[in-house]
């Protein structure tokens, strides 16, 4: 809300735009758990685990973030006062959040099966049914993105958006992290979630052709049953696509994500770029300053 978070090795960032016009951060280190770490270096599982892990660290961010949204900042001690009160209460919004997550995941993997099911009697192959859920689905998926981008919130979530994909192009191409130099980039990006979104949908169709089945009880089972496999492979394809973004031919498989950032990314103003680059920036710092102090820590 109002601002962009960056995330690193060691640390993950957020800056905002505070109703003063002063940008605000909140910092969040990343929690090292041994077994999680061993898990994030199997293939396919990663992606599930990498999910879970952005969604629980996405949340805190999210609630730093709308805690201050309409806050003068002079009124910050009493959002300071009343956390121990709101502990149940986010804990209650984390959970309609989980159950939401799982019941747009449901709608968007389960009302396309039921629309392709009133073409059998046209389309009766197993393969045709595939693909026409899978044009129900994309239909569906583009079809939300689109109208939600009209509401004024979801348009400026969507010009932050793009102000963080234009940082991170302007970084990775070595250029001074100027306000000039990041508006000058593109705010597409091959890491980006709304590309995963989509290789869910184009992974799924290749993976139901494989687990075809007659019946409509059965096809439910089998959409919801595959969900976890669904993700796990769009993930890899999803870092695939970003390592061949420089290969000649091979480089266009990332297309299809790109053109989707065109509906979840906006062009974002002056304000809104500086806010990414203060969160950038300060996340520079802080990784920076971590990895000096491991360097010393070996040292001694």
């Amino acid at each position: 809300m109002e601002g962009v978070m960056f995330g690193g090795k060691h640390h993950t960032v957020t800056a905002i735009r505070r109703k003063d016009s002063s940008i605000d951060f909140f910092h969040l280190p990343r929690k090292t758990r041994p077994v999680l770490q061993k898990l994030k270096k199997i293939p396919f599982l990663r992606g599930l685990i990498g999910i879970i892990e952005a969604s629980a660290n996405g949340s805190q961010h999210l609630t730093y973030s709308s805690d201050r949204i309409d806050v003068d900042p002079a009124d910050d001690e009493k959002i300071e006062k009343e956390k121990v009160s709101k502990t149940t209460m986010i804990l209650s919004v984390a959970a309609i959040g989980v159950l939401s997550l799982l019941f747009s995941k449901f709608i968007f993997t389960l009302v396309p099966v039921f629309l392709a099911n009133f073409t059998k009697p046209i389309f009766p192959g197993d393969v045709a049914q595939v693909l026409i859920e899978g044009l129900f689905k994309l239909m569906l998926l583009l079809g939300y993105i689109y109208f939600i981008s009209f509401t004024p919130m979801i348009k400026r979530v969507f010009q932050y958006h793009g102000a963080e994909h234009k940082v991170i192009n302007a970084y990775e191409n070595n250029l001074e992290l100027t306000v000039e130099n990041v508006q000058s980039m593109s705010r597409l990006h091959y890491r980006c979630g709304s590309s995963f979104i989509l290789f869910t949908v184009v992974v799924g169709v290749l993976i139901y052709i494989f687990f075809s089945a007659d019946s409509l009880w059965l096809r439910v089972v089998n959409r919801l049953a595959l969900i976890p496999v669904v993700l796990g492979v769009s993930f890899e394809v999803l870092q695939l696509t970003n390592k061949l973004r420089n290969v000649p031919v091979l480089k266009y498989l990332g297309y299809p994500g790109l053109w989707l950032q065109l509906l979840t990314t906006k062009e974002p103003d002056n304000d809104q770029v500086e806010v990414a680059l203060a969160s950038f920036n300060e996340l520079l710092k802080v990784e920076n300053e971590i990895e000096e102090q491991l360097i010393i820590e070996k040292i001694i």
